[in-house]
């Protein structure tokens, strides 16, 4: 799994167009919780070449990377957080222990 880091506004931006060819996925991390840990663990381990292209914030270092997202796509930040966009807008996110590959995989193919 490659995920793309998100450190530059321009990089959301991007992600957005992406959004229109393929489904963007963006996992927004704490580093210093075990909650998100354990959703980034889950994702990675049952990835199984899924067809969104994965965008990965760390939200200590870029916090202000997740209030544009937050603000572009119109979702409360959470921590952590999964937003999936769909031809530029939010189709679904997930938060906590509701990350799965499995409910993602739900609004990813239908």
């Amino acid at each position: 799994m490659d995920w793309i880091n998100l450190t530059q506004q321009q990089q959301i931006e991007k992600m957005d167009l992406n959004s229109f060819e393929n489904i963007s996925l963006c996992f927004k991390h704490s580093t210093r919780c075990s909650i998100s840990s354990m959703a980034l663990n889950r994702i990675e381990s049952e990835w199984n070449n899924c067809i969104a292209t994965p965008y990965y914030l760390d939200l200590l270092s870029f916090r202000n990377l997740s209030n544009i997202i937050a603000e572009k796509y119109d979702v409360v930040h959470e921590s952590p957080q999964v937003l999936l966009i769909k031809n530029g807008n939010c189709i679904n996110h997930l938060s906590h222990n509701f990350i799965s590959m499995n409910q993602i995989n739900k609004y990813i193919n239908g």
